[in-house]
């Protein structure tokens, strides 16, 4: 997929079923990655519900009560998310089994945050699959549960079954499938709208020898975006050659050196123009613009409208 090609894939149906005392945090970075993607690629791509068992309210940990949209037994999906935390020892039972295992064919994916795992495994929805849990569980649940193939993993993928260790995992999640569904380049905007400065979590090939080198080349771009650095000495700064960066970035990203910095610059000239004050001359000099009509036109060209108009957008 090309830097920035829109897809025309139905968006993503995700139900996410919550059990009194889950977590906030793991909540937040399930959903807002999601939001994220919507947003920063104009269309939606994720459609999420807030689901129970019998669809009333749920209490979080720390006293957030959330109004589901549904019952779980009423709703159905492309991936199914099962959010509890604390307590989940004593939210099996018979009638969650018979419910996540009627839930399971009416989603095409089963994914567990945190300590969700366990819930699944009781109802035989894990069996003969690699799977995690929140960490300080792995050991009991290893134990627990012998027909599933416990791994210490910050996530797991195996086939249609996802499971997760805990709320920051969760971020890295579906950041993961935002880049498998919808490009890389997609994830990594996300993850740095987020502030999220280590992009190896934002592309699948963070890990590897090319993955790093793309990780280092983002990193010093995205410290030079007020005074851009020419892409040779880029490529110097993350010890390779231009064209040696210029292909591995098109096969992480799907773009271009100068395609994914003018990106970086024009999303911080958004950013610019929708959380401050600022005018187009100084929001120009933030960006590494030297030119306000240039720097117009290249938003233009990337958001659909010219600056001023999303700062005055309701």
């Amino acid at each position: 997929m090309q830097f920035w090609e829109k897809t025309s894939a139905a968006p993503q149906r995700i139900g996410v079923v919550l059990f009194d005392g889950f977590s906030n945090h793991c909540l937040a970075n399930t959903v807002e990655p999601m939001r994220a993607a919507n947003m920063l690629s104009d269309r939606a791509l994720y459609n999420w519900t807030y689901l129970s068992l019998d669809g009333q309210p749920v209490a979080s940990s720390s006293g957030l009560s959330v109004a589901p949209h549904d019952r779980l037994d009423a709703a159905r999906g492309d991936m199914l998310v099962v959010m509890p935390s604390y307590g989940f020892r004593d939210q099996g039972g018979w009638k969650t089994q018979a419910a996540l295992r009627a839930a399971a064919q009416r989603f095409k994916s089963l994914c567990a945050m945190d300590t969700g795992s366990w819930l699944l495994a009781e109802a035989g929805l894990l069996d003969r699959y690699k799977a995690t849990i929140h960490w300080e569980e792995l050991t009991n649940f290893a134990e627990r549960f012998p027909e599933v193939d416990s791994v210490r993993e910050r996530f797991v993928i195996d086939n249609t079954r996802l499971t997760c260790s805990g709320a920051m995992a969760a971020f890295d999640l579906v950041l993961h499938l935002i880049g498998a569904h919808h490009g890389q380049a997609l994830a990594l905007e996300v993850a740095q709208l987020f502030m999220t400065r280590d992009s190896a979590r934002a592309h699948s090939g963070g890990a590897t020898p090319a993955g790093r080198i793309v990780n280092r080349a983002l990193a010093v771009m995205q410290d030079h975006l007020e005074h851009p650095l020419p892409i040779t000495e880029i490529a110097r700064r993350a010890g390779v050659t231009q064209k040696t960066l210029e292909a591995r970035m098109k096969a992480d990203l799907g773009a271009t050196p100068a395609t994914v910095y003018r990106r970086q610059r024009l999303n911080l000239a958004r950013k610019l123009a929708v959380d401050t004050d600022l005018s187009i001359a100084e929001i120009t000099l933030r960006a590494g613009y030297r030119n306000p009509a240039a720097m117009t036109r290249a938003f233009k060209a990337s958001f659909g409208a010219p600056p001023m108009s999303l700062r005055n957008a309701p």
